[in-house]
């Protein structure tokens, strides 16, 4: 195929804040995991697909339900209202947990 550019799991982004290897972040409407640490404003290589665990907000989670990204707070959580849908959380979580497993899922 000759418009092929390359597979798109691990694509160079630009950090939309500070990050450090294994975190999530929200460039634009797109999510990924940081492969690497960065700095704001940095090229880092961003994960779009697998199975994470990834810092959660403090609520109770259901396995096998939506999982969305609040982007100010940096963490995984159930609550759709002004967060962007991720994923799949692939466990259930209590409140205290501080993180829960998430497969990601690419959606627009």
């Amino acid at each position: 195929m000759k418009n092929f550019n390359r597979p798109a799991i691990n694509l160079p982004v630009i950090a939309p804040y500070d990050v450090k290897s294994g975190d999530g972040m929200l460039d634009g409407v797109e999510f990924s995991v940081a492969a690497n640490d960065a700095s704001a404003g940095a090229s880092v290589t961003g994960v779009t697909e697998g199975a994470f665990e990834l810092k959660k907000a403090a609520v109770s989670i259901t396995r096998k339900t939506i999982a969305y990204w609040d982007n100010t707070a940096k963490v995984v959580t159930n609550v759709s209202s002004g967060n962007s849908k991720i994923g799949i959380f692939q466990a259930g979580a209590l409140s205290g947990d501080a993180t829960v497993l998430v497969k990601l899922i690419a959606s627009i």
